[in-house]
């Protein structure tokens, strides 16, 4: 079992960049695929990027893709999620998630597992 917590999010302008973190603790973090998923106010829970266990390929939603880059850093138990040209419909909170241990990195809710507590990203016009 895996720990997530969420870092990074604020208020920024459109045009704007912005670096979500998410650390890792409780299991062996180097073999969970994860993702980040968000959630704007009165809408579903959405995919925006995921990556393996093992790294190399990664997958983005249409609407970040070419703006946002996810990577992570196994050595130090830490996800990170870029943010570049952000757009005001980019405001949601950015959640998270682990996928099953040695599974397929997360691109749907139903293949989460585990889940952060969401760091707010705000994008004004």
């Amino acid at each position: 079992q895996v720990q997530l917590v969420d870092s990074g999010g604020g208020l920024v302008q459109a045009g704007d960049s912005l670096s979500l973190s998410c650390a890792a603790s409780g299991g062996r973090f180097s073999y969970y695929p994860i993702g980040w998923f968000r959630q704007a106010p009165g809408k579903a829970r959405e995919f925006v990027a995921a990556i393996p266990w093992i790294g190399g390929a990664t997958f983005y939603a249409d609407s970040v893709k070419g703006r946002f880059s996810i990577s992570r850093d196994n050595a130090k138990n830490m996800g990170y999620l870029q943010m570049d040209s952000l757009k005001p419909e980019d405001t949601a909170v950015y959640y998270c998630a682990a996928a099953a241990y040695g599974g397929r990195p997360p691109q749907a809710k139903e293949e989460v597992r585990y889940w952060g507590q969401g760091t707010q990203v705000t994008v004004s016009s």
